[in-house]
């Protein structure tokens, strides 16, 4: 069997939730790896429409074991509305959801430090969603954070709290004039929270091994995309883990090799939330349409995405820094009434042309090169082979394989899961 790493091609939310469902039902384990609840997953099925923030999208498949692994950062309040939802639909999740022991805990005060931190940086703003991501990546850098299986370690959990609510008190007082935290208040939250957490935590090391060493398909979920990454996306406008199937390896704690296939998973055309450089946006009734017509809301935020023709000049650096070996593009059906649709094929930069994705500031100042190609203003809904599309929707896929060096292996034509095209063997 495979090891799937399901990876962002562009900045997030590119569908990477249905994706991972999709494949989940030839899938055994599925696991989060990075990330926390700043990000939502759509899934679409007979139960209903979920939005998951911190559960693997493989959940309404019963046969597959799902792990939280240790590069996620956990709110247990989040976590635990999640599992009310997918149980209130008749899906179980004790004894086959798992919470790595390692994973780091996000507290109140983390999202009070997002919230005044964005308040303070003011028009320069980050575009965050306010969920206390940088801030708990940043005590975990620092060794200070709290993670998941310290709940059931008493003694040692008390002194870890005592330390914290000290430290984040002097910050809040010092730097935003705000109100101190409370050690007891902490250590209140995190007896309720080890009670009903119980059930799920284990250390998720043991059963990722047995899963490899007996050859089960294994499914990895990203959050966000890569031009969101740490490192390689534009920064400062990122998230605070890697997006990459680097990543990936250490937060799920599988070695790089055992890593068969990287999909990664862009839209039909472009989509952000929050700031930061974003070359092929649509200011104007061109993107209002593709807004409209694709529902581009974030699914925790429920902000409008900024949206955009293909970048495909981002789209090939995300295929070369995460090594795609297969590309899935998604909504294809939004562009059933367009007469003309552009993909990006280059950037002007300061009088030149370049092929690449420069530092921020540069990235701020390039313009798209466009190639256009002929829409096929018809229905694309109902679709199950790359044969029943028209040939306008053929050429456009086509043009996008080229442009970003990578086969693709599935298309998506619409919200549900029957609504994916396998153009590749061994997907299906």
């Amino acid at each position: 069997m495979t090891v799937t790493a399901v990876i962002g091609a562009q900045w997030g939310d590119e569908g990477k939730g249905k994706v991972v469902d999709t494949l989940a039902r030839h899938a055994d384990v599925v696991i989060r790896y990075n990330g926390g609840n700043n990000a939502g997953h759509t899934i679409q099925n007979q139960h209903g429409t979920f939005r998951l923030h911190l559960l693997p999208s493989g959940i309404f498949h019963p046969a597959a074991q799902c792990v939280i692994g240790p590069g996620v950062v956990v709110n247990p309040d989040v976590f635990l509305a999640e599992v009310a939802d997918v149980e209130r639909v008749g899906m179980p999740t004790v004894g086959r959801l798992w919470l790595s022991d390692r994973a780091h805990l996000i507290f109140p005060h983390h999202i009070l430090i997002d919230e005044l931190e964005e308040a303070a940086r003011g028009g320069s703003s980050h575009g965050t969603t306010k969920q206390g991501i940088w801030p708990v990546y940043s005590d975990k850098a620092g060794r200070v954070g709290i993670r998941v299986g310290d709940l059931l370690e008493e003694r040692h959990l008390a002194e870890q709290v005592a330390y914290l609510a000290e430290r984040k008190s002097a910050v809040l007082r010092g730097v935003y004039r705000n109100e101190p935290v409370e050690a007891g208040e902490l250590l209140a939250a995190c007896t309720r929270w080890a009670g009903r957490l119980r059930p799920y935590i284990t250390d998720t090391h043991p059963l990722v091994q047995e899963a490899l060493r007996a050859d089960r398909g294994v499914l990895l979920e990203g959050q966000l995309g890569v031009m969101r990454d740490l490192d390689w996306g534009l920064y400062p406008f990122v998230t605070s883990s890697t997006t990459l199937p680097g990543g990936a390896s250490a937060g799920a704690g599988i070695p790089p090799y055992r890593i068969t296939r990287v999909l990664g998973v862009a839209k039909a055309y472009t989509t952000a939330v929050g700031s930061g450089p974003m070359p092929t946006e649509l200011n104007d009734a061109t993107g209002e349409r593709i807004r409209d017509l694709g529902q581009e809301f974030g699914a925790t935020t429920r902000r409008p995405r900024r949206c955009g023709w293909f970048d495909g000049v981002a789209a090939r650096f995300a295929a070369e820094i995460a090594g795609f070996t297969h590309l899935a593009v998604m909504k294809v059906d939004v562009f059933d009434s367009f007469e003309q649709i552009r993909v990006a094929v280059a950037y002007r930069l300061d009088g030149r042309t370049i092929h690449a994705v420069p530092h921020t500031a540069a990235m701020a100042r390039v313009e798209p090169v466009y190639e256009d190609l002929p829409g096929w203003r018809c229905s694309t809904h109902g679709a199950r082979h790359l044969g029943d599309l028209p040939i306008e929707a053929r050429t456009f896929l086509r043009r996008i394989e080229e442009i970003v060096g990578v086969p693709i292996a599935l298309v998506g034509v619409g919200p549900d899961r029957e609504d994916m095209i396998y153009c590749q063997e061994g997907w299906a």
